[in-house]
């Protein structure tokens, strides 16, 4: 959590609205939801043994360190307005299909906001590596990326704006 007290958070409008909507769901269903589940735990008696106590007081736990967790978040947000953007440069909100040399294999990846990253979807970060590499290239485009795991190098083969987002 301190790297998001110290930089900027570039979300689109989109991730912004997904994320105020889960933290009204958060602060508005969720919390009455676990008040429910501890009271109800509490009328059951002795609560140094009664494990759905202890479960209901960690659920809660979760559910305010996500709310402390999208507030900073937003707090913190440059929003950028992907309307805004040319789509024939890769930038955040786009899909891009790349040449991984090394591997001789062509992948997708969509361009994603800090809050969307999921690496098993091919959603990478504007902040990654790999995403900050890829921002600004175009169809034809070489790029060499310096990665933990050494170099690697990819030709852009199309760049698109992602529907999704």
């Amino acid at each position: 959590m301190a790297d998001l007290e110290e930089k900027k958070v570039v979300l689109t409008n989109t991730e912004v609205t997904k994320l105020k909507n889960e933290l009204e769901d958060l602060r508005l269903n969720k919390r009455k939801e676990i008040s429910a589940k501890i009271k109800e735990a509490r009328e059951q008696g002795d609560l140094s043994e009664n494990a759905e106590y202890d479960a209901a007081k960690e659920e809660q736990g979760h559910i305010e360190g996500r709310i402390k967790e999208i507030e900073e978040t937003l707090k913190h947000a440059e929003i950028v307005d992907e309307r805004e953007f040319d789509y024939s440069k890769i930038n955040i909100g786009c899909i891009t299909k790349v040449y991984d040399k090394e591997f001789d294999e062509e992948i997708e990846i969509a361009i994603v906001g800090g809050t969307e990253t999921n690496s098993l979807e091919n959603k990478i970060s504007t902040d990654s590596p790999v995403g900050k590499a890829l921002i600004g290239h175009g169809v034809g485009d070489e790029v060499e990326v310096e990665t933990p795991n050494g170099i690697v190098c990819f030709k852009v083969l199309e760049v698109r704006k992602n529907e999704n987002y």
